[in-house]
């Protein structure tokens, strides 16, 4: 089995590293492994190897999820991850994935609006994190600036993400911005030209700001 494993997960990362498509075949592929070996959920004595060849997989599977814009799919890789990152962590060398998946599901909170828990994992994460993790850093400024009604600086962020990944969970935080902001334009406002709108609103063209309005108004 322990072959087997470091096979498929040989194969897993030559594909997400060439970001190939077949990519979501192999995570299925790689899961059913780790069922068969007892590591997705790892309970009992296992190898230090095999346990990383899980982890592993389960970093791949949570980063494709998000390139495939399979959220669900983030959350259920991310949460199995808990194990490895916590029960495991006396066992296991630490991780050069685990901050960076960390930050992206701290952005995901956001995303949810769910500032309670967002404020409940930085409490669980190292002081010094906050100021000195680029990828905890991150959703940390991105929520003050939330919070100050900086979305200019949410907007700028997209393009300093420290990861590709995180590009995605901004996206969708501006989309909840833009919502927010059409709504006030449309109480404040009888009629705003498009140049002032499409400034407003953060979009680089007035085909964009087209497409939100209509989208808007279905």
């Amino acid at each position: 089995m322990a072959s087997n494993l470091k096979q498929i997960h040989s194969k897993l990362q030559r594909s997400f590293a060439g970001n190939k498509q077949e990519t979501t075949a192999l995570l299925a592929q790689a899961k059913l492994a780790l069922i068969e070996a007892g590591l997705l959920i790892p309970v009992g004595d296992h190898r230090e190897q095999d346990l990383i060849y899980a982890r592993d997989i389960l970093e791949i599977g949570a980063f494709w999820s998000i390139r495939i814009q399979d959220v669900p799919a983030f959350d259920r890789y991310f949460a199995q991850l808990q194990a490895f990152y916590i029960d495991c962590a006396t066992v296991l060398p630490p991780s050069p994935r685990q901050y960076p998946l960390q930050g992206l599901n701290l952005i995901r909170l956001l995303t949810q609006n769910r500032i309670s828990d967002f404020h409940t994992v930085l409490e669980s994460l190292p002081p010094e994190t906050l100021q000195e993790n680029q990828f905890i850093r991150h959703p940390v400024n991105l929520e003050r600036w939330l919070m100050e009604g900086s979305y200019s600086k949410v907007w700028n962020a997209r393009e300093e993400a420290p990861a590709a990944e995180y590009r995605f969970f901004v996206d969708s935080l501006m989309g909840t911005i833009r919502n927010e902001i059409a709504s006030c334009e449309e109480a404040a406002y009888n009629s705003l030209p498009m140049a002032d709108a499409q400034t407003l609103l953060f979009f680089n063209n007035q085909q964009d700001l087209m497409q939100f309005t209509q989208a808007t108004m279905d």
